[in-house]
């Protein structure tokens, strides 16, 4: 029997071993999906605080509910190491990285290289290995593949199958998740497309098959890139509104009634998560290697790291209306999450809001239910309690972030002053001042 027989034989049998390279928000969701679907699952990370709680049960992912954890765990379903040498016991290996920028916002592939060279010294021939972090299109089979070969001696689709599958990982979605969101899967040749197929069809219900990395890794930007510049369009028109005197979220309400042809996007103080606010980067990366001039998404990045900006304008416009200024004031920001209901900060644009206002002198509070402290600035704050005391001291109550736990019309009743970016408050005023 070949490499492919070997390993397919082993997936009809159930006997594959999963290992699952980085235990954030998409690692472990997927190593505990697979653990779930009755597989041997091994999570990599070279995080000892996260490979001993999972280990002991202990969950520090809300998509994940306690008790299902536990189970894979207490099953000896799902284990997980530092030691990467056991690499070699695995079958199937899923990289779920970090991707993110670098100072000059350029790709920082720091975390994939260091994975495909740590596999490379480790895996066993006739081993399965896909990408799931996000990435430019290119990077499995020019980046991956030279590393892999030259760190292993073995030879892609003969000794190994390298593929690309992306993922799509919403936080706090209550509806879809792991399993139940349809997944793209590219792979470099016909046979590492069907052990892929075999493999993920066991922990995801529905699979995409495309015909290459490349197809699958542009998968990833075009969705998330679409949505950056719809976002921004909306954004860039919510600041003209202002301006004018509309009130941009009656014109999207009324928008709406159209029965086709327009989506709706919701203006904010800007993108925050791992995705949107990245990858239109990455692709302007490799764009620039085939001379390609990405102006329509250049522009919408642009304007999407200019929000922050646009909106400590208006907590100052805000404050000089009440007579004060953002030097000495007290400003209590409402959420600091990135998007509702969750507990991730990463680009969070209330963060980059809070800075700045810091380096105005302003004085800075801050309530979040899911994040209880914080740093930023090169200093710790921890969430206050959400009390009478609390916003009536404050000179200004921004809301960065609309959780579903805020009480809104206390928090109204109770505040001096309100700047409302997200349209919580769905009123305005001389007391409430929205995006």
């Amino acid at each position: 029997m070949n490499y492919k027989e070997i390993l397919l034989d082993k997936i009809s049998q159930n006997m594959e071993v999963i290992g699952i390279i980085g235990l954030g928000y998409v690692g472990l969701p997927l190593a505990v999906g697979f653990a779930q679907a009755g597989l041997k699952v091994i999570g990599f990370d070279k995080s000892t605080d996260k490979v001993n709680k999972i280990n002991q049960g202990d969950n520090y992912i809300k998509d994940i509910r306690d008790a299902v954890l536990r189970e894979v765990v207490d099953s000896i379903k799902l284990t997980t190491t530092t030691d990467f040498t056991r690499i070699k016991e695995c079958d199937a290996l899923l990289i779920c990285v970090p991707t993110p920028l670098d100072k000059f916002r350029k790709p920082e592939m720091s975390y994939i290289e260091s994975a495909c060279k740590t596999i490379g010294q480790h895996m066993k021939a006739g081993t399965f290995i896909s990408l799931e972090s996000t990435t430019y299109p290119t990077t499995t089979e020019e980046l991956m593949l030279p590393i892999i070969e030259k760190t292993s001696g073995l030879k892609s689709e003969v000794d190994f199958w390298l593929a690309y599958s992306p993922e799509r990982v919403d936080p706090g979605n209550v509806t879809f998740h792991t399993k139940n969101t349809p997944k793209v899967l590219g792979a470099i040749s016909k046979e590492g497309l069907e052990i892929g197929e075999k493999i993920y069809s066991k922990a995801i219900d529905k699979l995409h098959l495309v015909s290459s990395p490349k197809v699958a890794e542009m998968v990833k930007i075009l969705e998330n890139t679409y949505r950056l510049v719809n976002i921004s369009l909306i954004n860039e028109l919510a600041l003209l509104s202002g301006k004018m005197g509309i009130d941009i979220w009656e014109v999207i309400e009324a928008a709406k009634t159209k029965p086709f042809g327009f989506q709706a996007f919701y203006p904010g103080p800007g993108i925050g998560g791992h995705c949107i606010p990245l990858d239109p980067f990455y692709l302007e990366h490799i764009a620039k290697k085939y001379d390609f001039d990405l102006s329509m998404i250049h522009a919408a990045g642009h304007i999407n790291m200019r929000m922050p900006n646009y909106m400590t304008n208006k907590i100052t416009s805000a404050l000089n209306s009440h007579k004060k200024s953002v030097n000495g004031s007290n400003i209590l920001f409402l959420g600091v999450a990135y998007k509702p209901n969750i507990d991730d900060a990463r680009e969070s644009p209330a963060l980059q809001i809070i800075d700045l206002i810091l380096k105005k002198n302003g004085q800075v509070t801050y309530h979040d239910p899911y994040i209880p402290t914080l740093t930023t600035a090169g200093k710790t704050y921890h969430s206050v309690h959400l009390t009478s005391e609390v916003l009536q001291e404050a000179d200004c109550i921004v809301i960065t972030t609309n959780h579903a736990d805020f009480d809104i019309d206390f928090i109204v009743k109770e505040s001096n002053l309100i700047v409302d970016l997200r349209n919580a408050t769905q009123r305005r005023g001389n007391k409430v001042h929205k995006l």
